[in-house]
């Protein structure tokens, strides 16, 4: 998860769907959920296919979830074994039917991403394609090239050649590479992704550069700008808990961990989830449950909402509540606090896991008077951020 940002990772067909809308080269395909499908897709795509799984995550052809077929009946076969699969941990619910290359001579890699260190964005390639690009990177850097590229310039046909000379690609298709790289950055611009990668982009027998494969993740914070990417949401896989925060238009994320968290602000959260990993070393590795960032308004009714959210987690065995007061006072949230853990009371809520509450910043002693006033048996209130997390930790290493 990228700091402050959520995203929607695609599935190959949306990827490919996209890419095909903003002009990028693309083979023909179509999605299925049923075996019997894969007979009439094949035959619109003239009789043989690929089958491919349709799952959120790297391996798919070592796991045995593309597949050749050579006729409508194969593709059925191979449609009945790959539906239902599970890929490291990925059930597939889908397929995509997809038109069969032409044979493919060389394979490459491009990219487009947001680089947050450098408060920039940066293009990727490689001619070392059809491999894991990380294994390029870490084997040999030297056939990756990177380059920054200016959010305010974009990528005009002389960046992509710029691009594809560091990357050395071969003469005879860096015209078509460098004319690709500029329609992939339209599409990463116009739909707001945070990241656009095809791997392989392939140089097939005919001399055609094209992309064989996709990765797109869309920045769902601009939502309000894309209403069409709402249709791309694959809610049945979405986490309950995630699905029902998001209800509550709060910015929240499921982790594997004990300690339930809120804070106020990105940054605040996401040092607070490195503060929890680390005081959790010393209660038996005890971890974070969650991102949850309430942002500026730490009213009683923002506040339940995220307490709710976090409190039906069945994994989270204590809560820790860090709040730097600003525009928001620490009063306020104090009273938002104790506010929040009566109305999920009067709700009939199981409110049972200790809080561990640390205020500071703008009116830090009123509210921590608050708290303590209220003297509610669940809350305990921590004044450092290292120790408030050490609490929070020995506290749900001891449930």
């Amino acid at each position: 998860m990228e700091k402050g940002r959520t995203r929607v990772d695609l599935f190959e067909y949306q990827a490919r769907d996209l890419f095909a809308k903003h002009g990028v080269p693309v083979l023909a395909g179509e999605v299925i959920d049923t075996p019997e499908a894969a007979r009439e897709a094949t035959e619109r795509l003239g009789g043989r296919s690929v089958v491919k799984a349709q799952v959120k995550v790297g391996g798919r052809g070592k796991a045995g979830g593309v597949k050749l077929a050579a006729t409508p009946d194969e593709a059925v076969a191979r449609a009945t074994d790959i539906l239902g699969m599970d890929i490291k941990g990925h059930t597939v619910h889908k397929v995509m039917i997809a038109e069969t290359a032409p044979e493919i001579a060389e394979e490459y890699y491009v990219s487009y991403l947001l680089d947050r260190t450098n408060r920039t964005f940066l293009a990727m390639a490689s001619v070392a394609g059809g491999m894991d690009i990380e294994e390029v990177a870490a084997t040999t850097p030297e056939k990756l090239a990177k380059v920054p590229v200016d959010a305010n310039e974009g990528v005009s046909i002389e960046k992509a050649r710029e691009i594809v000379a560091q990357a050395k690609f071969p003469a005879e298709v860096a015209e078509q590479v460098a004319e690709i790289l500029v329609t992939l950055w339209k599409t990463f611009v116009n739909e707001d992704a945070l990241l656009v990668e095809v791997n392989p982009l392939a140089k097939v027998q005919d001399g055609r550069v094209l992309a064989l494969d996709g990765k797109v993740s869309l920045d769902e914070n601009a939502e309000f700008r894309q209403p069409d990417h709402e249709d791309l949401v694959d809610h049945a896989a979405a986490n309950p808990l995630e699905a029902a925060a998001k209800a509550k238009g709060l910015n929240y994320v499921k982790l594997e961990g004990e300690v339930g968290i809120i804070g106020n602000g990105a940054g605040l959260v996401m040092s607070t989830l490195d503060v929890v990993a680390y005081a959790g070393e010393n209660h038996g590795g005890v971890k974070p449950a969650n991102f949850l960032d309430i942002g500026g308004g730490a009213s009683a009714e923002v506040m339940a909402n995220g307490l709710e959210i976090i409190l039906g987690d069945p994994d989270v065995k204590s809560v820790f509540v860090n709040v730097f007061g600003g525009i928001t006072a620490c009063d306020e949230v104090a009273k938002g606090i104790v506010q929040a853990l009566q109305l999920l009371k009067d709700k009939g809520e199981d409110v049972s896991k200790p809080l561990v509450v640390r205020l500071d910043g703008n009116n830090a002693e009123l509210g921590r008077k608050i708290l303590s006033d209220a003297n509610h048996p669940l809350v305990q209130r921590v004044d450092t951020m290292d120790g408030a997390a050490d609490k929070a930790a020995e506290l749900a290493a001891a449930k």
